[in-house]
């Protein structure tokens, strides 16, 4: 935990259910409930702490989670090769599933941004060479298979955003000015991509190098606290990084930390699924809050 005490309020973390097979895309409801994936399986749960979770609805092989900045719930059904849109009612609505006339490969995280617009991720190395309908950009490497992050305009127009190996989680910065992007195959890193208010790529650049390390665990969920420190799972656990980039130090959990969420009222319960189990601890600092939260009526 060296580098941590002024993050960490709790040193331990506490267990809240298990037996699951690959947990993924925690995500916090102001309702005082997480939501969270068993992806395999492809079920939905949603839990309140110190319940049993309740199963809510079977997916294809649901991964990242989030809200649009109406409150509905947008989720990355990977094996279903889509985004879909549940509503308040229970209706599952596709709102994306392919790109210039092509399927997407598999959809894996998504957030939403102030002004109404998503940003996915989807990476091509799980999908076979021969199911792939992304092309591949011009220049480049064929391993990438046509693996981008796509914007959704609040219109509904989706726009490529920016070619990556593996693209996996997904953050933005407290300004939004900047996509934080989590590569998780090949080359361990945190990719930063700076975008301006349309979502069009400036500049990209290497945020940090997560591929020091033997332990477990590779780049997959990001998120941001309220002081632009970037968190990232990585090797040994969940990595805390300052907003220039400087590692502060890992958070270690009895589990491999494969994602997770700031939850809570105040935003300062870190709720991580790891495999088998999901987890919570207390930090210091609250995480960046959810542009929907501000407009939440209970």
């Amino acid at each position: 935990m060296n580098g941590l005490s002024e993050i960490l309020e709790s040193t331990d973390a506490e267990r809240h259910a298990t037996g699951y097979v690959f947990t993924e895309g925690p995500l916090w409801h102001p309702d005082e409930f997480y939501y969270f994936n068993d992806i395999h399986p492809g079920t939905l749960y949603r839990l309140t702490l110190g319940e049993t979770p309740e199963l809510i609805r079977k997916t294809e092989g649901g991964n990242g989670m989030t809200f649009d900045i109406q409150g509905r719930l947008i989720h990355c059904e990977g094996s279903g090769r889509c985004v879909t849109r549940t509503d308040t009612d229970g209706t599952v609505t596709v709102l994306a599933d392919r790109f210039e006339g092509g399927r997407f490969n598999r959809p894996n995280d998504v957030i939403c941004h102030s002004d109404g617009s998503l940003y996915f991720t989807d990476p091509a190395m799980r999908i076979p060479l021969t199911d792939r309908e992304q092309p591949k950009p011009e220049g480049e490497d064929g391993v990438w298979g046509g693996a981008r992050v796509y914007r959704i305009a609040p219109d509904g127009t989706i726009t490529a955003v920016v070619s990556v190996e593996y693209p996996n989680g997904l953050a933005l910065s407290p300004d939004e000015r900047t996509l934080y992007i989590a590569n998780t195959r090949w080359t361990k890193y945190v990719l930063a991509v700076d975008i301006d208010a349309n979502g069009v790529m400036q500049h990209r650049r290497i945020f940090a190098d997560l591929s020091e390390g033997g332990a477990p665990g590779a780049p997959d969920g990001v998120k941001v606290d309220s002081l632009g420190r970037v968190y990232c799972t990585g090797p040994g656990g969940i990595w805390v990084m300052e907003p220039d980039g400087r590692h502060i130090g890992t958070i270690r959990l009895p589990e491999q930390a494969v994602n997770f969420t700031f939850g809570g009222n105040d935003l300062r319960t870190l709720f991580v699924t790891a495999k088998t189990s999901v987890y919570t601890m207390r930090m210091k600092t609250p995480g960046q809050p959810h542009p929907w939260y501000q407009h939440y009526q209970a």
